[in-house]
This record gives C-alpha cells, structure tokens and sequence, in this order.
C-alpha cells in the first residue's frame, strides 16, 4: 500500500514538473472542453451530411462519405467544400450550428480547474465564436478565457494545418515553447509538439460507441507527438497545478 502511494506521488509530481513552465494553456473546444458522450458534435455531423447532399447531389451515403473524407484529409468538411466546391463558409457556419446545447451540462469542477491555471488561457477550435460562446455559457466557461481564436481567424485554413497555429502564436504573441494544447484529435496535437508545445490528448471513456464517429476519431496513440493522454480534463488539470 505504501509503495503504491509513493508511485502515486511520484507520478503526480513528474507531470507537474512538464508544466511548470507554460504560461499559455490552449485548448480545443468540441469533444475537448465538454465529453464527446453528450453528442453535440453528432448533431452539427448530422447537419454537416445534409450539407453535403445539397451541394453536391450526392446520394446520402457518398455525400457522407465525401464528407468525411473531406474531414481526415481537409482538416475540416468546410475546407475541403471551399476548396472543391466554393462554398460560402459564413453560410456553411450558420447552417451546420443551429443546433440544441441543452446536452452541454455545466462542469464547475473543469471550470474551476482552468481558473486555477498560472497564464492566459485560449480556445483553439476549426468551429466558430458563435459556437464556442455557446459551449461556453453550458460548461460555466465564459470568462475564463483571454481570447478565442476560431476558423475564420484562421483564414479559414483549419487545424492541423502549420498556417492555423502560427496565425494563432503570431495574433496573441504565444512562445509555443511556453505553452500547452490540449485537443481530443491526436493529428491535432502534431504541430504543436514540433513547435515545442506540452500536448496531451483528451479522449473519450473506452467503451463509447457511436455510429456517427469513424474510430480513427476514437483511436488513442502511443506516438511522439502525444505526451500525455486523458479520459478527465479536469482531475488532469488539477494534477498539473
């Protein structure tokens, strides 16, 4: 019992000493600040599919396809729409979240774990401010933040492509190697380990399942990119402070 607590607090205490030194905690925002379980994102996917029908007149079933391919490859479906279909993205935004937050359940402990952070903290996400407020305002969130970098600050060039993190670092004056992003995609977390960042993955519990989520968005990795890896932002937030 008593080596078991001292690995414990050996544990903590190796994890506390890599975030010592960040000043800027950066965080995604969909299945990262709330569970991937409530599937808020299942109905903006949903709204995402029948996108796609419309403007490519596809039957359902290759226009979800497309969709998703578009997804892996583009960063996000609306990338690969601009680029293959030139679509309006201020239309595409507000078509795809007009949706019902009322799944989004306050989380005081997560709110007050990120209050608690030393520095700025941000939202890194490829949706939009209008979305992010409204998570927001369910999680209990709304003033922790010192900015919210969106898809449009990113000209529309999403996560994980280089150009969406380095027009956030150069917007807000981060030192990548001063900081820390936390984000539920693992491709996501790449560029930040290259530019010297903290990552750390947030997944969802094992035994989710869910038809809309393709399991290369569920896959957890053992890559270089990802140095840690968590089911509970919060009580991992609580570990590194």
């Amino acid at each position: 019992m008593f080596s078991d607590i001292i690995e414990d607090m050996t544990l903590h205490d190796s994890v506390k000493d890599r975030f010592a030194h960040v000043t800027d905690w950066v965080f995604d925002l969909d299945n990262t600040l709330y569970p991937r379980e409530c599937n808020l994102f299942a109905q903006i996917d949903l709204l995402i599919s029948t996108y796609m029908v419309d403007v490519t007149g596809l039957p359902y079933a290759e226009a979800r396809a497309l969709q998703k391919s578009y997804y892996r490859d583009h960063g996000t479906t609306l990338h690969g729409l601009m680029i293959h279909h030139a679509v309006d993205p201020d239309h595409f935004l507000r078509t795809v979240h007009a949706i019902d937050y009322s799944g989004v359940a306050a989380h005081p402990l997560l709110s007050e774990a990120i209050g608690r952070l030393p520095g700025r903290k941000f939202i890194l996400t490829n949706g939009d401010v209008g979305h992010t407020e409204s998570v927001l305002r369910q999680v209990g969130a709304s003033d922790l933040f010192d900015g919210i970098f969106d898809i449009r600050s990113m000209k529309y060039k999403p996560k994980p492509l280089p150009e969406a993190y380095a027009e956030f670092f150069a917007a807000h004056g981060v030192d990548a190697k001063r900081g820390a992003m936390f984000d539920d995609l693992e491709k996501n977390l790449l560029v930040p380990h290259e530019t010297g960042m903290v990552t750390v993955q947030v997944v969802a519990t094992e035994d989710f399942e869910h038809d809309q989520v393709e399991s290369w968005e569920l896959g957890r990795t053992t890559g270089p990119h990802v140095h840690h890896v968590t089911d509970d932002l919060a009580t991992f937030l609580k570990g590194v402070i």
